[in-house]
């Protein structure tokens, strides 16, 4: 399965970027597009592992629950 590289733009918008074969040509890529000067300051850019772009675009915009125990145990 290759990994994605995703520039994840306000309001959820994905824009693939790139995909590769390896994490670490991925992680690369990802390193390179943070450190552009052309990235939009409301963009991050994710790499994620998935066996078609729309399951990558579906894992991307699933909204993670927080970890029990983490959220108000200052």
């Amino acid at each position: 399965m290759p990994y994605f590289v995703y520039r994840v733009h306000r309001f959820r918008r994905l824009e693939k970027a790139d995909e590769l074969p390896s994490f670490r040509e991925a992680s690369a890529r990802a390193k390179a597009l943070r450190a552009s000067p052309d990235l939009p300051p409301d963009c991050a850019v994710k790499v994620i592992f998935a066996a078609t772009d729309v399951e990558a675009e579906d894992l991307l915009s699933q909204v993670r629950d927080p970890k029990p125990g983490l959220v108000g145990d200052e």
